[in-house]
């Protein structure tokens, strides 16, 4: 029997920065950009699962608004800069955080840094904001790949939020990714 192969899936090349002795793909930032580059990959060779590793914004307040501290299990995905109504995607990957670590995330190509866009997002039952979630879903299903998707959040994708602070973050967020790669998922 072979051994399962899986591919490790970033969007930036920071948040892979504690990655570098393990082999993963990087695919850019933005929807196209990430079912472009995972698409090619995936059609270059088999792959049994997809495991995305990444950061994300929190757009949900109140008691079970995500810890920027805590790595969440994406269940569900949506588009929030899709003027149709966007169905919700569900990944095809085995759930291993309990459901109290577990998140919807909706994707959009924008960095999201603006109160009433946060609380639209937040209205369309996500937590989290990403800018790459819903296009790898929507790959693996086609490709009929199996996908696990963990984030951890950066900021509060509010007024407050700058790219600025992103970039300096991401390196902290990479290590803590590390750390649950190691522990979790290995």
């Amino acid at each position: 029997m072979t051994e399962p192969i899986t591919l490790l899936v970033f969007a930036h090349r920071d948040e892979a920065s504690a990655f570098s002795d393990v082999a993963h793909l990087v695919t850019g930032v933005g929807k196209v950009n990430a079912a472009v580059a995972l698409a090619a990959e995936l059609s270059e060779r088999p792959v049994d699962r997809v495991v995305v590793l990444g950061t994300a914004g929190v757009v949900s307040d109140g008691p079970e608004r995500p810890s920027l501290d805590a790595v969440y299990q994406i269940t569900g995905v949506v588009q929030h800069d899709f003027s149709l109504p966007s169905p919700e995607l569900r990944p095809a990957g085995d759930a291993i955080l309990p459901p109290e670590a577990t998140a919807t995330i909706a994707t959009g190509d924008v960095f999201v840094q603006d109160d009433a866009q946060r609380a639209t997002i937040a209205g369309r039952g996500a937590s989290l904001v990403d800018m790459e979630a819903y296009a790898y879903a929507s790959v693996c299903a086609r490709f009929g790949a199996a996908l696990q998707m963990f984030k951890i959040p950066s900021d509060f994708a509010d007024s407050t939020t700058t790219d600025e602070e992103w970039d300096t973050i991401v390196f902290r967020k990479s290590e803590q990714l590390r750390e649950f790669w190691d522990t979790r998922l290995r």
